[in-house]
């Protein structure tokens, strides 16, 4: 199996950008309503920018993922990296249409599930999916996740205000 994940570069902007205005009908259901300009090169290479940002103080590791060709078919990125007592963080990625169903979300999930918990130490890794994301809710079941809460009004998703199912999977390191 080829490797699935790998920190983001700068490089990634032009075919982040394609990749998000030929997916942009199809991600619209599961994400927030965004500018013009996040669909261009330049607002990709700024949203790049602020996730190494981020990145550089221990906040997030922003990955994309790859498909069998090596090629870019999507984002994941561990976000909210809290240290002390929680040792925690929240995953969240997407992956283009003609990317979904290969397996590839579930292989990117388990190696940055390693990366969590080995890497970064972390205890825990939470998730959240709208309701009807089975899609997403059947990737977080492979790799251990479990359910557990619903959070009314958690996110505005497609300009919505949206109820969350919440999911997490612990460490078995500790």
């Amino acid at each position: 199996m080829a490797t699935r994940i790998r920190l983001i570069t700068l490089r990634d902007a032009d075919v982040l950008a394609e990749l998000q205005i030929r997916n942009r009908n199809f991600l619209a259901p599961w994400v927030p309503v965004r500018e013009e300009g996040y669909f261009t090169i330049q607002g990709q290479r700024a949203d790049i920018e602020a996730a190494l940002a981020r990145h550089g103080r221990g906040e997030a590791m922003p990955l994309v993922v790859l498909n069998d060709d090596g090629q870019v078919a999507g984002r994941l990125t561990l976000s909210g990296i809290v240290r002390g007592p929680f040792q925690s963080c929240s995953v969240g990625y997407w992956m283009g249409k003609n990317q979904t169903g290969k397996g590839l979300a579930t292989d990117a999930m388990r190696a940055a599930l390693a990366i969590a918990f080995s890497e970064l130490g972390l205890h825990r890794v939470q998730a959240e999916t709208l309701l009807g994301n089975t899609a997403s809710q059947s990737v977080l079941a492979r790799t251990g996740f479990e359910q557990y809460g619903l959070a009314p009004g958690y996110l505005k998703i497609a300009g919505v205000w949206q109820d969350h199912l919440m999911f997490q999977r612990l460490s078995d390191l500790d």
